[in-house]
């Protein structure tokens, strides 16, 4: 678990740079505004640059690890509040991305929080 930043990090920023490049094209396969999708997109992009942050780090502050664990599940329920806002227009595949992104980022807040300890320590 001591390489968990790295894959918040890394799962972050790709999702971010390929909403991104592709949001266009997204915004017709998921039905929903393309602005929203640039919106998930930036927050993608610069969420992974906090997770980066911690990552590179030697050490980190509970206070830096406990923003990320929050950021982390504010961002779950923010995907499926947007869920349930689009619901009603959104494709099936919009609507997997969404919930998707929500369990995925959800599952990522309960490991940095069960790890905390280890990820605290000096060197990892």
């Amino acid at each position: 678990m001591k390489h968990l930043l790295w894959i918040d990090c890394i799962a972050g920023a790709l999702a971010g740079i390929s909403m991104l490049l592709l949001a266009d094209w997204l915004a017709v396969l998921y039905g929903m505004p393309r602005e929203l999708l640039v919106f998930i997109g930036v927050a993608n992009v610069l969420y992974a640059s906090y997770s980066l942050s911690l990552a590179i780090r030697r050490t980190r502050t509970p206070r830096m690890l406990n923003a990320l664990i929050v950021a982390n599940g504010v961002w779950a329920l923010v995907c499926v509040g947007l869920a349930v806002h689009w619901a009603g227009t959104a494709t099936l595949f919009g609507m997997a991305h969404l919930l998707a992104e929500a369990l995925f980022v959800g599952r990522l807040a309960s490991l940095e929080w069960k790890w905390r300890g280890l990820l605290l320590a000096p060197g990892r």
